[in-house]
């Protein structure tokens, strides 16, 4: 495969496993447009590589991801990409992990917030360290859960939890996430990587045909609703980053004060 077109985003083919890490950790490996576009591109690119059997997404640092880099579209000061374009952007790389003919595993070292806790979940294997932690942090900054988290985390521990993880935009630590069924495994942060690798390795040596449809069975009778998800999330947040809220939000978030809502 090629090299991603921008720094920060590191692709290794090793083996049959597609290892993939987001390399920002000094913006808590923060998603900007650029970064997303070409996280799709190497997914996209893999689905159709016979080599690789398997993608591991981890991130570099002390966080998996962030999410949307707020902090650098703030800074572009109103020239940034169109809301529509940003969000199709993240769906495209949710889409490419559940539509992947291999297993996807997330490899969460630290943080999984916004965006960053969507591609976490999509992942077909979650494993994370002891002191990562999941937060859909969208209503705090008065924006709504995307990247397919309204159906992916329902489809998981149900709707009376994911309400409450969505509305309140409280941290939801690793090993409840593991006793809630929302992830796979956790981990001593020095035991992480090496597991993923062993899994990694398991599967790379598994029958690829067989796990493809097993794949594509589990996602066809789990999450049904993606699809509808990711256009009503995409709707809904085009119309909130427009939004007074939002503005006032990720300013209050920059000044690590308060925000104070309106709406």
């Amino acid at each position: 495969m090629t090299a991603p077109a921008v720094d920060g985003l590191r692709v290794v083919n090793e083996a049959g496993v597609l290892r993939i890490t987001i390399d920002r950790p000094d913006r808590m490996n923060a998603l900007d447009l650029a970064h997303m576009t070409a996280l799709g591109d190497v997914l996209t690119a893999a689905a159709t590589d016979s080599s690789v059997r398997v993608v591991v997404i981890a991130g570099a640092g002390k966080a998996f991801s962030t999410g949307a880099d707020l902090a650098a579209a703030a800074a572009a000061g109103g020239r940034e990409a169109p809301a529509e374009v940003v969000m199709d952007s993240a769906n495209r790389v949710v889409r490419a992990i559940v539509e992947l003919p291999v297993p996807v595993i997330a490899q969460v070292n630290g943080a999984a917030a916004g965006v960053g806790a969507s591609i976490a979940l999509t992942a077909d294997l979650t494993y994370a360290s002891e002191n990562a932690y999941l937060l859909l942090a969208f209503v705090n900054i008065g924006l709504m859960p995307d990247g397919g988290s309204s159906a992916l985390i329902a489809a998981s521990i149900g709707r009376a939890r994911a309400t409450r993880m969505a509305l309140l935009g409280e941290r939801l630590p690793a090993a409840q996430a593991e006793r809630d069924g929302l992830i796979a495994g956790v981990l001593p942060p020095d035991e992480l990587a090496a597991h993923v690798d062993a899994v990694a390795a398991r599967l790379a040596r598994g029958p690829r045909r067989a796990i493809e449809l097993t794949k594509r069975a589990l996602t066809a009778a789990t999450l049904t609703a993606l699809d509808a998800s990711l256009d009503r999330e995409k709707a809904g947040q085009a119309e909130l980053l427009q939004a007074p809220d939002f503005v006032e939000g990720v300013t209050a978030m920059l000044a690590k004060r308060a925000p104070s809502f309106r709406s």
